[in-house]
């Protein structure tokens, strides 16, 4: 797989896109199912700079993924297979490169991307998003934000601000209404490794990847 190197690591501190218009960020072809089918941690880690895409009837909406968490399978706790093969949990068990997508605290939606092998359930979980495309599509979906930088810094912001549901739930990334484009290469250098955040069971496994610095990461531990 073919990504340009981001032009400038300073411009890359706080932003991906630096100091260039949004136009000028790469979108480049939808990643294949070859991408999914591996570790769950690479996979994590290399989503890192693509782009997240998603299209409604209310237009289409994007972000640079800049958060990243992995759920390795039903000997992680904190992976919702933990509790084996159930309804929930089916879409899990799928092929790589499907959406899972699930509902929490009765309010937010979460996105995730299936990883490895069909049968064996674990996935990468998109925490937080550089806005993209669609921004006042985004701020339409979310008008009490008053900051673009709060507009998808969680895994509940920004499938509101994109319109990502549980109707996209075990739909393939291949194709609309979710897709997940070829971005730009974040190098080792800009990127941190820390414990996963808001759980409690398998909480000290360090399976987060951050673009280090990067203002729309949410949580803490930048």
């Amino acid at each position: 797989m073919s990504r340009q190197k981001i032009s400038s690591p300073e411009d890359s501190a706080a932003s991906l896109l630096g100091s260039r218009p949004r136009s000028q960020f790469r979108r480049g072809r939808i990643l294949p199912p070859s991408f999914y089918e591996r570790e769950t941690e690479i996979v994590a880690r290399e989503m890192l700079g693509t782009v997240l895409e998603c299209e409604t009837e209310n237009g289409t909406a994007s972000g640079i993924i800049v958060e990243t968490e992995a759920y390795l399978g039903e000997h992680d706790l904190a992976c919702h297979a933990a509790a084996g093969r159930t309804a929930r949990t089916e879409n899990l068990y799928g092929p790589p490169g499907i959406a899972y997508v699930y509902f929490i605290y009765g309010m937010y939606w979460c996105f995730n991307a299936v990883t490895r092998s069909e049968g064996l359930p674990s996935a990468v979980l998109v925490r937080a998003l550089e806005p993209l495309d669609g921004i006042a599509l985004m701020h339409k979906r979310r008008p009490r934000v008053t900051h673009t930088s709060d507009l998808t810094s969680g895994p509940g912001k920004l499938c509101a601000a994109l319109g990502i549901t549980g109707a996209m739930n075990g739909k393939s990334l291949r194709r609309k209404p979710i897709v997940i484009r070829e971005g730009e290469t974040v190098a080792d250098g800009d990127v941190a490794i820390t414990t996963r955040i808001g759980i409690t069971r398998s909480a000290d496994w360090p399976l987060r990847w951050i673009v280090r610095g990067n203002s729309f990461v949410s949580g803490k531990g930048q």
